[in-house]
């Protein structure tokens, strides 16, 4: 517990990661353990605000004069993905000991500003409200709603919301409002490509005066470490696997939504029912049972680094058409080192069950022993390898 003028107020973030530790949930790490540091420094300091703001509140009933609450500088964290920002966040968030905060992805937050934006135009339009701009009013309100706001994945894409950031900022922190975010890159370089970029590069300046920048430097990934004790073979086709699948995926695709996209080919396309950055997801049937040939299965190889194939059934002479693409698109996987995860309704050498002898049953053989070593651990750390430099999953991707 923290101590203050002797009382205990609350755990600290240093206590909570320690635990962490100690349990074998995480492995300590001097690059989080800094910013473990700086969290509970703002913790603190957000706490006397709340107890200043209330002191403030309180000031006519004993005929003092209010105290006008200290301004907090909030923190923006940055650095690569899978180095524990969240996890950090996670912890920070749980134990603020204040009632009027909200954690949000940044884009949801802008895609409530934008709403609230064309709300307060329209009751402009209706005479409902004498505003013209709605900077103002919708910046007082999210700060009545919540003064501490923790932003994940703090990052710009969007011109419109690029173009209000600088005066939407300057009002939320004129309302006392304290910035705590996570990104993969510096404030310097948000919106580094953008249309218009010298429009928004006074919000920079913004964000640097009201918020420390600090580096998450890890040197480990902790998000690939995570998958690569993940399973990527999981059996029998039921409710609890098709679970562990989910979680793969969740884990992979760093909690971005998918979304269907289409991969042209001469004239024609492959239809991806799930992308998210370097990602896929089919089930067997939209691989397997779709009149699809080797040319196809190159092409989301291509496109993917991550394939996830859900619900492969028992294979035999009576489902050969799916059993000869099944065994070639595990060629093309294969040769091109890719990662596979898969839900199946028996191991790879159960999962043929046809006659003995037929060609099919003699090509699975081959097919059953890629599958098995593209779950080995030289296998997956070799994929690691090749991939741990690359950026986060992005659904701009």
């Amino acid at each position: 517990m923290h101590v203050r003028d002797g009382l205990q107020t609350h755990v600290t973030v240093r206590q909570r990661y320690d635990h962490l530790v100690e349990t074998g949930a995480v492995s300590r790490d001097p690059a989080q353990e800094r910013i473990v540091g700086r969290l509970d420094r703002l913790v603190d300091e957000i706490a006397d605000k709340r107890l200043a703001q209330k002191s403030s509140a309180l000031g006519w009933l004993f005929a003092k004069r209010p105290r006008a609450p200290t301004a907090v500088k909030g923190l923006y964290v940055h650095g690569g993905v899978g180095r524990g920002k969240t996890m950090l966040m996670d912890i920070f968030f749980e134990l603020l000991p204040v009632r009027r905060k909200r954690r949000v992805h940044f884009n949801d937050f802008m895609a409530d500003v934008q709403d609230r934006i064309q709300k307060h135009r329209q009751a402009r339009k209706e005479g409902t409200v004498k505003e013209d701009d709605p900077i103002p009013p919708v910046a007082k309100a999210l700060a009545e709603e919540s003064w501490v706001l923790c932003f994940d994945e703090f990052s710009v894409t969007d011109i419109a919301d690029a173009m209000i950031l600088s005066r939407l900022f300057s009002a939320l922190f004129a309302n006392g409002v304290v910035l705590i975010a996570t990104s993969n890159v510096a404030p310097r370089d948000l919106y580094r490509d953008g249309l218009n970029r010298q429009l928004f590069l006074p919000f920079i300046a913004i964000l640097e005066r009201h918020a420390d920048v600090v580096t998450l430097d890890s040197d480990t990934d902790y998000r690939l470490e995570k998958l690569s004790r993940m399973p990527v073979y999981m059996t029998p086709l039921e409710a609890d696997t098709d679970r562990r699948m989910d979680d793969t995926w969740h884990a992979v695709t760093h909690g971005h939504v998918a979304a269907p996209l289409d991969i042209p080919i001469k004239g024609r396309h492959v239809a991806v029912p799930r992308a998210v950055g370097a990602n896929a997801r089919f089930t067997f049937a939209e691989l397997c049972d779709a009149p699809l040939g080797a040319r196809d299965y190159l092409a989301i190889a291509q496109r993917f680094d991550t394939i996830f194939i859900d619900h492969v059934p028992m294979l035999d002479q009576t489902r050969r058409n799916p059993t000869k693409r099944f065994i070639l698109l595990v060629d093309t996987l294969y040769d091109t080192k890719k990662r596979v995860v898969m839900s199946a309704e028996a191991s790879p050498e159960k999962l043929y069950a046809g006659r003995a002898g037929v060609t099919e049953a003699f090509e699975f053989d081959r097919t059953a022993s890629r599958l098995i070593e593209m779950q080995s651990k030289d296998w997956l750390d070799d994929w690691k390898d090749r991939h741990a430099l690359q950026p986060a999953p992005s659904a701009l991707s």
